[in-house]
C-alpha cells in the first residue's frame, strides 16, 4: 500500500482545512472537526520526506481506544472513527499549552538533566539520578504549543502569569493530566509496558474541558518493556522502548537532529519498511490485539466516502 502523505477531500459542510505536521484537519459547519490521521512522519518538528504505510491507521485506532478507555475522567472530543484513518469529533478552542507529563528521567528531559539543569519548566528534579530512572512522582512539564518550529518548555508559573492559562483552568489541567497518565500507566502495565512520559491537549467549548487530539500513542508517548527494566537501569543499559524514539535514533546516527543545514538521511524502501513494521508491533504491544491492516486501492475515495456518510447522520 501506497503512504497517505496528502488529503485533498472537499467534504459537505466544510468551512477550513488545515494541515498539520501529521494530521490533516477538516472543519465542519464550525462544530465539528475531521481528523485524517495521514502517514506523514516527523521527527524533530521536522515533517520526513517519505510517508509510513499504516502509520495513520496505527495511530488513529490507538488514540480512539484510549480516547474511550478515559473518558470517565473527564469529557473528550472524539464523536467516531467511521475509517481506519479518521476521527470526526467535537471542534474545541484549544488551551494554548502542551501538558507533558514524565514518570521517568528520559528523552529531553534526561538530555537537560546530563547538561547540568536540575530544573525543567519550573519543577525541581532529584539529584543523583541516572537515565531512565522512575520520579518519586510524575513530573509536569508543559510546553507553548508552537504553531511552527519547536515548541518550548515554559512553567505553570509562567502560563500563569502572561494569561496563557488562567489559575482555576490550569490547575484543574494539571489534575486531569495526573488521572489520565494515571489510567494510561495501569492499561500499560497490564501489557507489560511503562508508560515512561506523554503529552496531552485540551480544548474547551461551552465553557466545559474536553481532552483533545491523540493519546498514549507511540508519537505522543514513550513506553518501555516492563519485564527487564530494573536489570537494564542497574547496568546503565538502554532500555527496550516503544515510541518513535527509534526514529530520532536513526536520524541522529545519520548526522540529523533538525538543525539548519543538517540533511535528512536518504529513507530506502528497507528503512521505510522496517518503520512501518515497528508501528504495527507497538499497535500489538499497546493495545494487546492483531493488527488488520485496512487493504485499499483508493484509500482516499474509501475516507472520502466513510466521512460523508457519517456527516450525513450528524
Amino acid at each position: 500500500m501506497e503512504a497517505i502523505v496528502k488529503t485533498n477531500l472537499q467534504l459537505p459542510g466544510q468551512t477550513a482545512h488545515y494541515v498539520g505536521k501529521v494530521r490533516d484537519v477538516y472543519s465542519i459547519e464550525g462544530d465539528y472537526l475531521v481528523m485524517v490521521v495521514s502517514d506523514r512522519i516527523s521527527a524533530f518538528d521536522v515533517v520526513l520526506p517519505k510517508g509510513i504505510p499504516f502509520k495513520g491507521q496505527v495511530l488513529n485506532q490507538i488514540a480512539a481506544k484510549f480516547l474511550d478507555a478515559t473518558a470517565d475522567i473527564l469529557p473528550n472530543w472524539k464523536i467516531a472513527t467511521p475509517d481506519p484513518m479518521v476521527t470526526i469529533g467535537h471542534k474545541c478552542e484549544p488551551f494554548k499549552v502542551e501538558m507533558v507529563i514524565r514518570g521517568y528521567l528520559s528523552g529531553h528531559a534526561w538530555r537537560e538533566y546530563k547538561a547540568g539543569k536540575r530544573t525543567i519548566c519550573g519543577v525541581e528534579m532529584p539529584e543523583g539520578m541516572v537515565e531512565n530512572q522512575k520520579f518519586p512522582t510524575p513530573i509536569i512539564t508543559p510546553t507553548t504549543k508552537a504553531a511552527e518550529g519547536h515548541d518550548e518548555d515554559i512553567s505553570k508559573e509562567e502560563i500563569i502569569a502572561q494569561g496563557i492559562v488562567s489559575r482555576e483552568d490550569y490547575e484543574q489541567l494539571e489534575k486531569y493530566t495526573r488521572a489520565i497518565f494515571q489510567r494510561g500507566t495501569e492499561i500499560a502495565a497490564k501489557m507489560g509496558l511503562i508508560l515512561v512520559d506523554t503529552k496531552y491537549e485540551f480544548g474547551k467549548k461551552n465553557g466545559v474541558i474536553y481532552l483533545m487530539d491523540e493519546i498514549h500513542t507511540p508519537d505522543s508517548s514513550r513506553y518501555f518493556y516492563a519485564e527487564g527494566y530494573e536489570e537494564r537501569l542497574a547496568k546503565g543499559e538502554k532500555q527496550k522502548q516503544l515510541s518513535k524514539e527509534f526514529v530520532r535514533e536513526w536520524l541522529m546516527a545519520n548526522g540529523f537532529q533538525g538543525q539548519e543545514g543538517q540533511q535528512v538521511p536518504e529513507m530506502t524502501p528497507e528503512i521505510v519498511s522496517s518503520i512501518t513494521e515497528r508501528y504495527i508491533e507497538l499497535y500489538e504491544q499497546i493495545v494487546g490485539e492483531k493488527f488488520v491492516k485496512a487493504e485499499c486501492n483508493d484509500v482516499e475515495a474509501r475516507i472520502k466516502q466513510n466521512v460523508s456518510d457519517f456527516l450525513a447522520t450528524l
